[in-house]
């Protein structure tokens, strides 16, 4: 199989431009055009134990050749009916404006993810993550994402997307975490957590941002303040992780890649790879 040439050679200002680059340059039809092999939707809950917070995630994830796309998408945003819909179509179909977003990022976030695996990158740090317990995974991915921060004893990080395991890392890193989220309230620890990103993002040092805000559409305001301001951006990325890349020394200092499957879905070693910009 052909791989795709999806990968833009002008850096990208925001999703939405990565996106037009790429359905440019994607092959179209013919017999060697990358297709959506699947489509399907995944739920699931996670409570960590010592905590009382219940994560609720939802992806939508597309697989070409021998790479997944996905995005994070929020309770009742996505329709099951899309994978019957559009599994078997060209991906430069599910590029289309006429597409829902969150099966446009997944197929982007394939095309990228196939035209330059990870695991092929020579810019990607490859971390293992252990044999555990999802408390002992968590606890070890977070610290790998944590340890992407270069930041001063007492630097003021903005998370948007609260993990608690990722809160204590910043912590351990000397950081003051200013946690944002648009469904928790408060953190494991009763701290508030704000749903306001302009709060935080006007008064950090550096921002840690999931990958969930590629798929609602807040990765282009982070990016772009983060860019203004001259601030450290490091994205902890499952979902989108290719799309996160894109961006890479061009708003984004640093990037954790977890394609799927993800790191909850297993108990046994798995990897993910940090990216840092280069000057």
């Amino acid at each position: 199989m052909t791989r795709p040439t999806a990968r833009p050679t002008a850096p990208p200002a925001t999703v939405e431009e990565l996106r037009r680059a790429v359905l440019a340059d994607a092959t179209g039809a013919g017999p060697a055009a990358p297709t959506a092999t699947a489509v399907f939707w995944l739920h699931h809950g996670t409570r960590l134990s010592g905590g009382d917070t219940t994560y609720l995630n939802q992806y939508l994830l597309v697989r070409s050749g021998g790479s997944f796309g996905a995005c994070a998408v929020e309770d009742g945003e996505t329709d099951p009916a899309l994978c019957r819909r559009y599994t078997g179509a060209p991906l430069r179909a599910l590029l289309g404006e006429d597409v829902p977003r969150p099966l446009r990022l997944a197929a982007l976030d394939a095309l990228l993810a196939e035209a330059s695996p990870h695991r092929e990158d020579p810019a990607a740090e490859p971390v293992g993550l252990p044999r555990g317990t999802p408390e002992e995974r968590a606890r070890a991915r977070d610290t790998a994402i944590a340890g992407l921060l270069d930041i001063p004893e007492g630097a003021k990080v903005a998370l948007i997307g609260v993990v608690n395991p990722l809160v204590a890392a910043i912590r351990d890193r000397g950081g003051v975490c200013l946690p944002c989220d648009f469904n928790l309230r408060t953190t494991q620890w009763e701290e508030p957590v704000t749903d306001s990103m302009d709060e935080v993002l006007g008064c950090a040092d550096a921002v840690v941002a999931t990958g969930m805000t590629l798929g609602n559409g807040s990765f282009d305001t982070i990016l772009g303040r983060c860019r203004e301001r001259g601030i450290p951006l490091v994205v902890y990325a499952q979902s989108g992780s290719a799309v996160a890349r894109a961006f890479l020394g061009n708003g984004v200092t640093a990037l954790s890649a977890e394609p799927f499957p993800f790191s909850q879905f297993s108990a046994e070693p798995t990897v993910l790879y940090r990216y840092r910009a280069t000057a």
